[in-house]
């Protein structure tokens, strides 16, 4: 008594057939003893006799697994009680033969009894329309059972526990390894009990995964609904859509009216560069269209990063320019909940939508898309928090990377689209993220299937040209566009002393000295004034670019025309611990770098001045190409993009162009397309400026 090393006391005997004469074993030898004393102290004590004097010489034998020592204090063999005792000492008693008897006294009397028995059924409630709540139940054989000690023995996976005044029990499941197999299908872990439901769509459940451990009453209801629904949704495209879609896009357009048929929202999670903007806008679109009754469609929101805002623009003006589209300066903000009959479509940042915030709560929205979805990763934030409470009749996530560096990233995006799929966040960390549960990812991609499509870049490789191209558009402000409108005003005063192109001639070398600086100034203030400290807004939104590129693993080569500037991001990479390259016209080791590059394991960024990179260089690691700025003669900007789209190239190649919106940049790539024939002859920049017209200067320098 008190203890802490607790022993399982043996004491082997013998006795005559009669019971008259006993022999004890001492671990030496045999002696003849009276008949044992009960043990005290509440120690266990185990038993067994040999009624065959011919077969004692076995004892030894016999008693070796059990690791006994003789205790002078009990005058007993003992072994001590350790986590692995129960279940050596329950293998131990099955392996004695048939004629040695066990008597076991205390709490090793519960070895006597049989495992617990343990069945597993689902327990179905209707939720809503066309949803269910699922809980799964566990019968056991053992009626005496508390629902704790239920517990107790579930989270022991098939080891004893000792319970109090019951012993050592152990849970043996009626549940095999297909069983178990067709349960993770459907989301649910059969050794998870919890008082919370799992929600489950009736075409999760029309599944013969679930039909083994329903009531036949609740399959037929089931099986009734499923029936009903939608399950394959292949509406025409809009006649408004002015884009004639690639296969796997048209498919990604009929997922998502799949999802709004049956009320879903959801997850459309395509690599980077394969169009997702286009299918949400020609989904949009649909809804609109489709829309019946006397009541108009309420507008649209999405929500995106600050960079991409003039993206969603440049997209539907091209593809969709039926839908009306308005974004929102910081000075119109506070006017936004009164003009929005202004437009079918609303496009706001994720710094907007905090500053909006409950201001939005009691509008309904036809559609809420969340672009750039992991800006909502951390279900703790502010912005995901707003984010669930928007009300919408649909709601879907854009996300090249739903799941960056946890599975909670997931959560939180489904947290949004389909609030209850994935459970609270507590049971999602049991069900679908714990350590050593090989089911637990099987469970989560059975859950999210129905409403999660994500295509690769190598999955849709058929219906992709070899190269795409695709032109980005960002917003100047602040000290940016200061610096760029003072600028622009004193190229205009020039411009207008100039009326033939005679004095074009002679004034030539100050105008292309200030479109120099125009261009500059888009890239970054720095290279114009070097004490500023003032942001760019084409870096922050190559950042973005970036972000998920380095996320999917992928191989970025980025390229500008200013040294300068690629030494500004260096800075911006270290910061972000991106592995990078840097080549310019000083760089001595090319080879050396290009093959680093080429052979890096994992993401990196190549940044390259495009006069030292424009040729010589094989860089088919690469699948993505970043023009910072635009440069004169599309011929060279085709040559920067084949250091990766080349001969070796096993994927597809996707360049961006970095643009400044209205400003210089944009239009000198209008230029470049009015004067296309004149580029494919390869001229250099010199030759190309000089083929700019009086007229094409004053476009130039427009407002």
């Amino acid at each position: 008594p008190g203890s802490r090393t607790e022993y399982c006391l043996v004491q082997p005997l013998a006795a005559a057939a009669d019971g008259s004469v006993r022999e004890a074993w001492s671990g030496q030898g045999w002696t003849r003893t009276s008949p044992p004393r009960s043990p005290q102290g509440g120690k266990a004590e185990a038993t067994f006799t040999l009624y065959d004097r011919a077969v004692l010489e076995e004892v030894p034998r016999l008693l070796e697994p059990l690791g006994l020592r003789f205790d002078p204090v009990t005058g007993q063999l003992a072994t001590r009680v350790t986590k692995k005792f129960p279940a050596s000492f329950a293998e131990w008693l099955k392996s004695l033969p048939p004629h040695v008897t066990v008597d076991l006294d205390g709490e090793l009397a519960s070895f006597a009894n049989p495992d617990v028995a343990g069945s597993v059924r689902l327990d179905v409630t209707e939720a809503a329309i066309d949803w269910f709540d699922l809980r799964v139940v566990l019968d056991v054989s053992d009626t005496t059972l508390t629902p704790e000690e239920i517990r107790l023995l579930l989270n022991a996976k098939g080891n004893y526990v000792r319970l109090a005044g019951k012993g050592w029990r152990r849970l043996a499941f009626n549940l095999s390894p297909e069983d178990d197999e067709r349960l993770a299908r459907l989301g649910l872990n059969p050794h998870e009990l919890s008082a919370e439901p799992q929600r489950l769509h009736a075409l999760q459940l029309d599944d013969a995964a679930a039909k083994k451990f329903l009531p036949e009453p609740q399959v037929e209801q089931i099986q009734r609904r499923a029936s009903e629904i939608k399950a394959r949704v292949t509406p025409d495209l809009p006649a408004g859509v002015r884009a004639e879609l690639r296969p796997y896009q048209l498919e990604g357009f009929h997922f998502l009216a799949y999802l709004a048929a049956n009320r879903f929202g959801g997850i459309l999670a395509d690599d980077m560069g394969l169009g997702k903007t286009v299918q949400a806008l020609a989904w949009l679109l649909w809804l609109r269209e489709g829309r019946t009754g006397e009541r108009p469609a309420p507008p649209s929101l999405v929500v995106c990063p600050k960079s991409v805002m003039d993206n969603w623009h440049a997209e539907a003006a091209r593809f969709t320019p039926a839908l009306r589209v308005k974004s929102w300066p910081p000075s119109e903000l506070h006017t936004f909940l009164d003009r929005l009959s202004e437009a079918d479509l609303h496009v706001v940042n994720y710094s907007q939508l905090r500053v909006l915030g409950e201001s939005l709560a009691p509008m309904q929205w036809l559609a809420v898309i969340l672009d750039e979805g992991q800006y909502i990763k951390n279900p703790s934030s502010q912005t995901a928090q707003i984010a669930r409470a928007l009300r919408a009749e649909h709601r879907l996530v854009l996300s090249g990377t739903p799941i960056e560096n946890r599975l909670l990233d997931l959560w939180s995006l489904m947290a949004f689209a389909m609030p209850g799929v994935l459970s609270s966040r507590a049971q999602f960390a049991r069900l679908f993220d714990a350590k050593g549960d090989p089911f637990a990812r099987r469970r989560l991609a059975a859950r999210v299937r129905p409403f999660l499509l994500r295509r690769t870049k190598a999955q849709v490789a058929q219906d992709l040209p070899d190269r795409i191209e695709e032109d980005l558009f960002c917003e100047i402000e602040g000290e940016q566009q200061t610096l760029y409108r003072a600028e622009l005003k004193r190229a205009q005063q020039m411009l207008l002393r100039i009326t033939t192109q005679k004095q074009l001639a002679s004034e030539r070398f100050h105008f292309l000295t200030s479109l120099l600086r125009l261009r500059q100034i888009c890239c970054h203030p720095a290279l114009v004034n070097p004490e500023s400290q003032g942001p760019s807004a084409k870096v922050e939104a190559l950042i973005e670019q970036l972000e998920p590129l380095m996320d999917e693993g992928n191989k970025v080569l980025v390229f500008s025309q200013f040294v300068e500037l690629l030494a500004l991001l260096k800075p911006e990479l270290e910061e972000r611990q991106w592995p990078f390259f840097y080549l310019a016209g000083e760089t001595e080791n090319r080879g050396e770098l290009v093959q680093a590059f080429q052979d890096a394991p994992g993401p990196a960024v190549f940044l390259i001045s495009l006069k030292a990179g424009g040729f010589g260089l094989n860089l088919t690691a690469a699948s993505y190409v970043v023009l910072f700025d635009p440069w004169w003669n599309p011929a060279v900007e085709n040559q920067a993009i084949d250091r990766t789209h080349r001969i070796g190239q096993a994927n597809k190649v996707i360049a961006y162009r970095l643009l400044a919106k209205d400003s210089v940049e944009e239009k000198i790539r209008t230029l470049q397309k009015h004067k296309r024939i004149l580029a494919e002859d390869v001229l250099g920049e010199a030759k190309f400026t000089q083929s700019l017209t009086l007229e094409d200067l004053q476009f130039l320098f427009s407002e």
